[in-house]
């Protein structure tokens, strides 16, 4: 093999691969089976690898692809390491493979040594390799740099403009989400139902009535597939409170409604009360799991107990009891509503439990304020025979549970061991948790201690751990250090109803009355009203 041209050489040796070690959590797999994953997939690509007689770019970039449509994102990473190894130049094939492994990846070195080595080598890589990178910073969280690759593309087409729609979409900008689209008419650039759906989306989760609206004439007037665009239209009405157009736009399809636009429809129906309608859709069809677990999630939304009891009937007298997702529906349907027994019961019936179903046991356990039964479950999770790690939200439900419970040391020790035991880091939410535990134990110093601890690691607060400092500050009559607190969470949220009513109550404690009546005075002025306490009882 001829020596690699100086430049390239020099790239290559500061390209340096990862180890993913066996901790790292993938698809789900526990530590143990994480391990021989791990060893299965290196071995693999390895023998192929070294297997082929000719090791020609176009088979090898032909296996990278496989790998990655097939989600086997280590077994990609680990081949494109060898191909980069043993190539001089790689191409549009070679990477966007790849960049797409990278973004499911948990180390985000990956994507951008991928991306420098793409940059040092000049490659002309064309429009989808770059929409590929675009879409990895964003899954990365860097919206930034998505939008910095976006704009240095000369030449855009509409996949590109949807994967900056999509970007602002997953990072709930969807005002943003919409000024994209603004644009992409301005630019006479070709609208797909792809483009069409993300918009809706963005409708949606903005309550804009009236644009969805728009968009719905939109897609009439273009004769879209409805096929496709049917199931978002229904989501879109359902989730602005419009169940009746979402019904009208179900009855009007003329193609084939398949299960997907029907469990969409039941979705809508049972949260917004409409059983009968419900029911009926169902009756229509044979049930399924996703219609199941969506109709029991809008019941726990509701907490509607009975109709939740109805439809454990149907999945029982189908033979959907065996389904673990529709287990820890249950599970979570009937802790919402208050029957905690009858999770557990469930909970012990569950053959293969996942991580899902220990965290949704251990959060019923928490809401009920039984932080010491959700201590024993978590400590049994990490059990030699469980074979199923705890992830960060599971670490936050048991956090949660003590600090409803007040089991203040014991919320400490599993905090302080996240890392060490279960290669866990505490995130911004771990940290609010811990706070408050400590605020509401009166351990006013400790909570600041461990403020300071988080901002020396690099981890910038949240609203919500300002908020949690606000809130000990008040129970603990910290007046000069809850007012920094309070002003920084103003500083984040100054359009937060329930921002300014802490902040009220963290003055109110300390009698500066005149900073009570202005914050409520400005609460007037930009229109935010207290959203009111309610409680039911449902009687089954």
């Amino acid at each position: 093999m001829p020596p690699k041209p100086r430049s390239l050489s020099i790239c290559y040796r500061f390209f340096c691969y990862p180890n993913f070690s066996a901790r790292t959590p993938i698809n789900g797999y526990s530590e143990a089976t994480a391990t021989i994953y791990l060893q299965n997939r290196y071995v693999h690509t390895g023998n192929l690898f070294d297997e082929l007689p000719h090791r020609d770019l176009y088979s090898l970039n032909s296996q990278l692809a496989f790998y990655s449509r097939d989600g086997n994102f280590l077994a990609t990473w680990d081949l494109f390491s060898r191909i980069h190894s043993a190539f001089l130049d790689l191409d549009a094939y070679t990477f966007t493979p790849v960049l797409r492994a990278c973004s499911a990846l948990p180390d985000t070195k990956c994507g951008r040594q991928v991306h420098a080595l793409m940059i040092k080598t000049g490659t002309n890589l064309g429009t989808i390799t770059k929409t590929a990178v675009m879409d990895m910073y964003s899954k990365y969280g860097c919206l930034d740099e998505s939008v910095k690759v976006f704009e240095e593309m000369e030449f855009r087409d509409v996949v590109t403009w949807n994967a900056l729609v999509s970007s602002f979409l997953r990072h709930g900008l969807a005002k943003e989400a919409l000024g994209v689209f603004r644009a992409m008419r301005r630019e006479s650039v070709e609208i797909t139902e792809f483009t069409l759906c993300s918009v809706l989306k963005a409708c949606a989760f903005i309550k804009a009535f009236r644009q969805g609206k728009q968009v719905h004439g939109l897609v009439i007037v273009m004769g879209r597939d409805l096929v496709v665009l049917g199931t978002a239209l229904i989501d879109f009405y359902s989730n602005v409170g419009y169940i009746s157009e979402a019904m009208k736009v179900f009855s009007c399809l003329s193609c084939r409604k398949d299960e997907v636009l029907r469990n969409s429809l039941i979705a809508g129906c049972v949260k917004h009360r409409r059983y009968e309608e419900a029911f009926l859709v169902m009756s229509t069809m044979r049930p399924n799991a996703v219609a199941l677990t969506t109709a029991l999630a809008a019941c726990s939304d509701n907490s509607d107990l009975w109709i939740g009891m109805q439809i454990h009937c149907v999945a029982l007298r189908f033979g959907f009891i065996a389904n673990t997702q529709v287990c820890n529906v249950l599970l979570d349907m009937y802790a919402k509503c208050g029957r905690i027994l009858k999770s557990r019961s469930i909970f012990d019936g569950i053959c293969h439990k996942t991580v899902v179903s220990w965290t949704s046991m251990i959060d019923a356990y928490g809401r009920h304020g039984h932080g010491d039964e959700a201590l024993k479950l978590f400590k049994e999770m990490g059990q030699e025979g469980s074979r199923v790690l705890p992830n960060s939200l599971t670490l936050l439900a048991v956090l949660s549970a003590c600090g409803h419970s007040g089991l203040v040391k014991e919320g400490q020790e599993l905090f302080n061991s996240a890392r060490e035991k279960y290669g866990l880091d505490p995130s911004q939410e771990h940290y609010s948790c811990v706070i408050d535990i400590l605020g509401r134990a009166g351990q006013i110093e400790d909570a600041w201690c461990l403020f300071h601890d988080m901002v020396k690691k690099g981890i910038g607060p949240t609203a919500a751990v300002w908020a949690a400092l606000v809130n000990a500050c008040c129970l603990n009559l910290d007046v000069s250090r809850g007012e920094f607190a309070a002003k920084h969470l103003l500083e984040l949220e100054p359009n937060n109803d329930g921002i300014h009513v802490l902040v009220s109550k963290f003055y109110a404690s300390i009698d500066r009355w005149d900073v009570v009546e202005s914050l409520r005075n400005n609460m007037r002025k930009k229109g935010l009203t207290k959203v009111l306490g309610s409680s039911w009882l449902d009687v089954a």
